[in-house]
C-alpha cells in the first residue's frame, strides 16, 4: 500500500451482493440456487469423482507402500543401486514424481473436461431462474 494514496473504500455492511445501487438484480445475474439438482451439475461432479477417487487411491496405495515394504522386506529395500543410494530412497524420491504426475494428469483432464462441464453449468446459471428445474 502506497503511503500518499488512501486506503480502497469498503462496501457498505448495508449493502447485499448482487445489488445494484439500491435496487433488485438485474437480468444478466446468474441464478445459482438450486443449481446442484441439474443434469449440469451432477454430470460435472460425476465426472470430477471418476477421476478424484481412483487417482486418491492410487496415490494413498503407493504413499503407504514405502514404509510398508520398509517394514516387511528391509532386505530389498536397503539394495543399493548407485553407490549408497538404494532402493528405498530411489522409491521415496519417486513419491515427488508420481505427485507431479498425478497433478499433470488432474490438469489435463480438467482443461479436456472439466472445464467444458463447468462452463454448461455457468450456462444454465446464467439462463436464470426459468430453466431451473
Amino acid at each position: 500500500m502506497e503511503i500518499d494514496r488512501p486506503p480502497p473504500s469498503q462496501p457498505s455492511a448495508r449493502s447485499e451482493p448482487g445489488l445494484g445501487e439500491g435496487g433488485p438484480p438485474g437480468e444478466d445475474v446468474a441464478y445459482w440456487e438450486g443449481l446442484e439438482h441439474t443434469e449440469e451439475f451432477r454430470r460435472l461432479v460425476a465426472a470430477r469423482m471418476r477421476f478424484v477417487l481412483p487417482a486418491t487411491v492410487f496415490f494413498l496405495v503407493y504413499y503407504f507402500l514405502l514404509p510398508l515394504a520398509n517394514g516387511l522386506a528391509p532386505g530389498f529395500m536397503r539394495t543399493a543401486v548407485i553407490g549408497h543410494i538404494n532402493i528405498a530412497y530411489l522409491f521415496a524420491l519417486s513419491q515427488f514424481v508420481m505427485a507431479w504426475l498425478l497433478a499433470w494428469f488432474y490438469i489435463r483432464k480438467a482443461n479436456n473436461v472439466f472445464d467444458r462441464l463447468a462452463a454448461m453449468v455457468r450456462d444454465r446459471a446464467a439462463r436464470g431462474r426459468s430453466s431451473q428445474p
